[in-house]
């Protein structure tokens, strides 16, 4: 097919897709790839096709595209063709094109573009060592079977798989984030479309979908580019056989490693999307921070998905490792939280509150009031969702199941014991009065110095060393929490 240059293209000319296998857990690399070909698409006004390739069983959990589905919708990326939407180029799902696969097969078999090869693993690797093979992979010893040995192995029930004729020229193709590509024959030997018991593999099923699919644009992760060499000389045999129109580009996104400085905290930069959801990322700062892995936006490092597609060029992704860091996804998905409005947030956090048991879903009256009240104190210094739980459990756990994470030493009880009884005797339990009167109980000091000084209260009614103002906090919890919680501090 042509190959226009990517300024001139038009909706009609872009066909990307996102083929996922159904694993239970998006990677962080799948989630990548979904975002930059969802980009490209929305950046030309073209289709973004949605494929669940499910063939594999090993790879797969049943039920995992739901889990796909779930994902995509989470992370605010649509699709315009696939399940659940549709299209004129289903199934999308690849376990319900096993016959389309299987006939395809038969065509390649009938036109000598694939041959059936009887082979076991054992004697490759023995010809290989006897100096009659080629360096790796196969060496086409079934290309012109005898009839003889055929019978041979016939015979002897051996099932045989089915190989693609792969031509005897380099494979050359131009990557538009790598650049020009060659490959030489000798490292692209015939390679199996069909397993002996009939399934089709990666190589023909991903292949073929992409030609009936009408895919223009592939991008994917780099770690598919030694499968591309394959690709192409099929989809050009293909579109010989009225299938597509022969091989679209290629996009190979850099890998991802994890960052040298890098501490234990972070999940291997192949971890799954769970992982981050449960820590509480928001899906804005995760693909702002995802993108930012080999593409650069000028130099803003804080966007939305929706100005990334405004901006992105594929061919600004550059070909280099990105480095995977924690600190600095935490860093953008802090300014995301930032961005986000006090009532979005509040309710954001709700789950990781009934997560650990501390509300219900939904709110009682009660849990309501407190969250709304407090959630003003700690939503400029969260950084993730999940800070919630540490930074407000000490208002909703019960009296029973409260427990000081930070210890109390025997130096902090006279402040206690003097707090106590400052409060006890108050009778305006606001911010106001209850500052005015810990201030006069031990009073050298104002403002935060005053604050600092009243650390053993703090961690006595909110159980940590840090948390929210402790004057606001005692008012919340009101007069009978808080005095019981310093009471049984003092033992």
């Amino acid at each position: 097919m042509s190959e226009p240059v990517l300024g001139d293209l038009r909706p009609a000319d872009v066909r990307v897709r996102f083929s996922p296998t159904p694993t239970g857990n998006l990677h962080l690399s799948d989630v990548r790839s979904a975002l930059f070909n969802w980009a490209f698409a929305r950046h030309y006004g073209g289709v973004l096709v949605l494929r669940i390739e499910d063939t594999d069983l090993a790879g797969s959990v049943r039920g995992g595209h739901h889990s796909v589905i779930d994902a995509l919708r989470w992370l605010g990326i649509d699709w315009d063709e696939g399940p659940a939407v549709g299209g004129g180029n289903g199934p999308y799902r690849q376990s319900e094109r096993l016959p389309i696969y299987a006939e395809a097969a038969r065509t390649l078999r009938e036109e000598r573009a694939a041959y059936d090869c009887y082979c076991t693993p054992e004697e490759v690797e023995q010809r290989r060592a006897e100096g009659g093979s080629r360096a790796q992979g196969y060496d086409g010893f079934c290309r012109e079977l005898g009839a003889d040995r055929l019978a041979v192995w016939q015979a002897q029930g051996r099932n045989p798989v089915l190989r693609y004729r792969m031509p005897d020229e380099p494979v050359v193709f131009d990557d538009l984030v790598r650049g020009q590509v060659a490959v030489p024959p000798e490292d692209v030997p015939d390679y199996a479309i069909l397993r002996a018991n009939g399934d089709p593999l990666y190589a023909l099923t991903n292949t073929l979908d992409d030609a009936m699919m009408g895919i223009t644009h592939v991008i994917r992760g780099d770690d598919l580019l030694a499968a591309t060499p394959r690709q192409i000389p099929l989809l050009r045999t293909l579109r010989q056989l009225g299938v597509g129109d022969g091989p679209p580009r290629y996009a190979h996104l850099p890998s991802v490693t994890r960052a040298v400085t890098e501490d234990e905290r972070a999940p291997e930069p192949g971890s799954g999307l769970l992982e981050y959801v449960d820590r509480g990322f928001l899906p804005e700062g995760l693909l702002n921070y995802l993108a930012l892995l080999g593409w650069r936006m000028g130099d803003r490092d804080v966007f939305t998905i929706d100005e990334m597609a405004a901006a992105f060029d594929v061919r600004q992704v550059g070909p280099e490792p990105a480095h995977f860091d924690l600190h600095r996804l935490e860093a953008v998905n802090s300014a995301h939280m930032r961005r986000i409005s006090l009532p979005d947030m509040t309710e954001r956090v709700i789950p990781f509150l009934a997560d650990d048991g501390l509300v219900s879903e939904p709110l009682t009256p009660d849990q309501r009031r407190l969250l709304d009240a407090a959630m003003p104190w700690v939503a400029g210094r969260m950084s993730t969702l999940s800070e919630v739980v540490p930074m407000l459990g000490f208002l909703f756990v019960g009296e029973t199941e409260f427990a000081p994470v930070d210890e109390i030493d025997d130096a902090d009880r006279d402040v206690l014991r003097a707090s106590y009884e400052a409060l006890s005797s108050l009778g305006d339990w606001t911010t106001a009065g209850i500052e005015r009167a810990l201030q006069e109980s031990s009073a050298p000091t104002e403002g935060d110095e005053a604050r600092e000084a009243f650390g053993p209260v703090r961690v006595a009614v909110t159980g940590r060393r840090v948390s929210p103002p402790l004057f606001e906090s005692l008012e919340l919890l009101g007069r009978e929490r808080s005095l019981g919680r310093l009471q049984a501090a003092l033992g």
